[in-house]
């Protein structure tokens, strides 16, 4: 709880120094030397720059079409999700080397990116791109260049004795003494090696998840707009010859390549108040149309709605997957073997 308690005294210093940079005024030539100084004339730490360099590298595996499918894509990735977030956060918090120990922060740096990574998702879920492979990437990588620049400017104000260095060479040794070492109280060496174990965990689980990814609900979206490409202006009077420009669109989230067939039927019903239904008394195919999609694909197709003769009281618009059935099949029949089903009630004139 101590740490966690440290970590909120920083962020509010961090909040603070954020705040007190944006009000800066431009003509305090001592407050622009200064920034200037810090990110012009003060070495960049080798930590950040690992940083950057291993973001840059995962960004090209993810979107190079040699490497998005290769091991390399998992391999860099898994650090930007389980760890760098969460270093670069808390280099900013604690930019002194006596802040905290190279052990804590490691394994704090984990944690944290636990943490934050789920946080910026819940954040896209609430906006219009959602939680998609584009929008994590360009989030992700907008959080860690700006706790990145921060980190650097805390430092860089620092003497440079105080300054926190990445001992690359240590890491090994300090984690072998932290959990390896024989000696010492017996319930730090437990606490210690259910630590290692929650990691190692943890880390197996992301990259789990990653690798073999949960395939969620299938579905096909199916619908129509109106010539304005919304779910109004429909056609509801037509004249037979003429045409009535529309909307068809579907979206594929089958997980898969599919090939949907799209017919659209003119339809004669009748309403039956004993009943309370609906009987067709005629259906006459009018068009169709075929359109292979990709999975997450959707495509939005022009349509112009146009009828032979008169007669007609509905529209009715059929979507199969992968299958169509023979022009025998006719009436309620084909319409509940269609894995879709859309209509419109028309006035054909």
């Amino acid at each position: 709880m101590a740490y966690f308690a440290i970590i909120i005294t920083n962020f509010r210093k961090l909040q603070n120094l954020v705040l007190y940079l944006m009000v800066i005024p431009l003509s305090e030539e001592t407050q622009i030397k200064k920034i200037y100084s810090v990110f012009f004339k003060q070495d960049f730490p080798p930590d950040l720059i690992l940083v950057l360099v291993w973001l840059t590298a995962s960004i090209a595996a993810i979107y190079l079409s040699f490497l998005n499918e290769t091991p390399v894509r998992i391999v860099l990735a898994v650090p930007v999700i389980l760890v760098i977030p969460g270093y670069c956060l808390l280099t900013a918090l604690f930019p002194k080397n006596s802040d905290i120990d190279l052990i804590m922060r490691m394994v704090l740096s984990i944690g944290l990116s636990i943490a934050i990574v789920p946080l910026i998702g819940l954040g896209l879920n609430f906006t219009p791109w959602g939680i998609r492979l584009d929008p994590i990437v360009i989030s992700l990588t907008l959080f860690t260049l700006v706790t990145v620049i921060v980190s650097h400017f805390q430092r860089a104000i620092l003497p440079s004795e105080e300054r926190f260095r990445m001992p690359f060479s240590e890491i090994a040794g300090a984690f072998r003494r932290e959990f390896l070492t024989i000696g010492g109280k017996k319930v730090d060496q437990i606490l210690n090696v259910v630590l290692a174990i929650a990691i190692l965990i943890t880390i197996i689980t992301a990259v789990y998840m990653i690798t073999v990814p949960h395939e969620g609900e299938k579905f096909t979206e199916f619908f129509i707009l109106g010539e304005n490409r919304t779910a109004t202006s429909y056609p509801a009077e037509i004249i037979p010859g003429q045409d009535y420009p529309m909307y068809v669109g579907v979206g594929n989230h089958e997980f898969g390549d599919v090939r949907y067939t799209i017919e659209t039927w003119m339809l004669l019903t009748e309403f039956d108040n004993v009943t309370n239904s609906s009987h067709i008394l005629a259906m006459d195919p009018n068009d169709r149309l075929v359109v292979t999609l990709a999975h997450n694909e959707t495509t939005i197709i022009p349509y112009n709605l146009s009828v032979k003769k008169s007669g007609y009281n509905r529209v009715e618009f059929l979507l199969f997957k992968d299958i169509v059935y023979s022009p025998q099949l006719t009436g309620s029949d084909r319409i509940n073997a269609s894995y879709r089903e859309l209509h419109l009630l028309v006035t054909v004139q």
